[in-house]
């Protein structure tokens, strides 16, 4: 079979065709997995309904159907990224900001696939411990700080390859002398000290979640005692990646930027260039190389498997916030640190439609006709979903 039509070019193309063959072949995929290829399957289809448009003026009419809103979903994403950089803006320190990643090494990846929330929860916990203990410690710092971190799970090749994004203000607040501070220019923390700290934690964490029979290990080589830590060994002696991706002294700037990595997904439909007799061929930047551009050719089952590796758990949080910047103290600090650097700020609407978020993003107003250039569209119908709904009571 041949996908080379332009709309065919896309996860959730790949989905609707091949979909139900390899649900077909993988008999023990995880409910909260089918669910998620069944969502981008049907994503924008008369499935889930949608609503018919018409021009006020000239008559054009078109049907528009609804999004399954699903976070794996390449369809969905743009508004919910645009969404969240409104929303964000209004907590942005006055300080520059870092962006710093924390990657886990390949080796601990047979453990990760098998126990995904146990090992991303401990990776989120200890980069928090990492950040806030360096960051509070006089030698280097000095000061509470605030951050928010992306899990990401793939690499280029949609390998597994678990990875934090964490947007790091350059200032924090002195508590024993009740004022805040700010770093040196393009200078915040020691990534030579963040690498090993966070190194030494997480293994150290990883170790206490073995001996409390917490990873489930069938079908590693690290089943045994001596397995296990043989591997740590090797990651204890084994240089970790950390490091700064990019710093940035215009604050106004940083939300837009970090928009990017907040509601991403292994792969978008874009890179996707063609599917043909079982195959799905794909951009990817070698960094290994100058960063260039090829393409890689997989087969569809294995490309499919490839993007469910990167499914995060069931109600699992991508993104979190702590220290000044967490839930709880935010919007506290936020204002005290504006009034200590007397700047003067003013509330901006974050409440937009879908519409308001459109136009701002793509330029276009889609309530203006595209026909006539000059009516407005206005919802004429209401196009029921063709899913089957269980009545009160009964199961689906």
């Amino acid at each position: 079979m041949c996908m080379e039509n332009k709309k065919n070019l896309s996860v959730n193309e790949i989905f609707r065709v091949y979909g139900e063959a390899y649900r077909e072949n993988h008999p023990d995929l995880l409910v909260h997995i089918k669910k998620v290829m069944r969502a981008i399957e049907l994503c924008r289809t008369e499935a889930l309904g949608g609503r018919r448009e018409s021009c006020d003026s000239c008559g054009f009419t078109q049907i528009l159907y609804n999004s399954c809103r699903n976070r794996h979903c390449p369809q969905c994403q743009m508004m919910k990224k645009e969404k969240w950089v409104l929303e964000k803006k209004k907590d942005v320190l006055p300080f520059q900001y870092f962006h710093v990643v924390f990657t886990l090494p390949h080796e601990l990846n047979p453990i990760v696939i098998r126990n995904q929330s146990a090992i991303y929860n401990l990776m989120f916990k200890k980069v928090k411990e990492t950040l806030l203990s360096v960051a509070l410690d006089k030698k280097y710092f000095g000061a509470e700080i605030g951050f928010f971190s992306i899990l990401h799970t793939w690499g280029q090749k949609l390998n597994l390859h678990p990875h934090l994004h964490c947007a790091v203000p350059g200032g924090g607040y002195v508590l024993n002398k009740d004022k805040w501070k700010q770093c040196s220019k393009d200078f915040f923390l020691p990534v030579d000290v963040l690498k090993p700290k966070f190194q030494y934690n997480l293994l150290m964490a990883l170790k206490e979640l073995y001996k409390a029979g917490k990873l489930y290990l069938e079908g590693t080589e690290f089943k045994y005692k001596w397995q296990f830590q043989k591997l740590v060994d090797t990651l204890f002696a084994k240089e970790w990646t950390v490091y700064i991706k990019e710093s940035f002294s215009d604050e106004s700037k940083v939300i837009e930027y970090l928009g990017r990595y907040t509601h991403r997904i292994a792969i978008s439909n874009n890179r996707i260039k063609k599917i043909e007799n079982g195959c799905v061929y794909f951009s990817y930047r070698d960094y290994e190389d100058n960063n260039k551009v090829k393409i890689l050719k997989l087969d569809v089952h294995e490309f499919i498997r490839r993007f469910l590796l990167h499914v995060v758990p069931y109600r699992f949080v991508r993104i979190r916030y702590y220290g000044l910047l967490s839930h709880r103290m935010k919007a506290e600090k936020i204002k005290n640190c504006r009034e200590y650097y007397e700047i003067k700020y003013e509330e901006n609407q974050t409440d937009y439609d879908w519409a308001d978020i459109y136009f701002m993003v793509i330029g276009k107003d889609p309530r203006k006709c595209p026909a006539c250039k000059q009516g407005r569209l206005i919802v004429t119908e209401v196009l029921r979903t063709h899913l089957y709904r269980a009545p009160p009571g009964k199961v689906a």
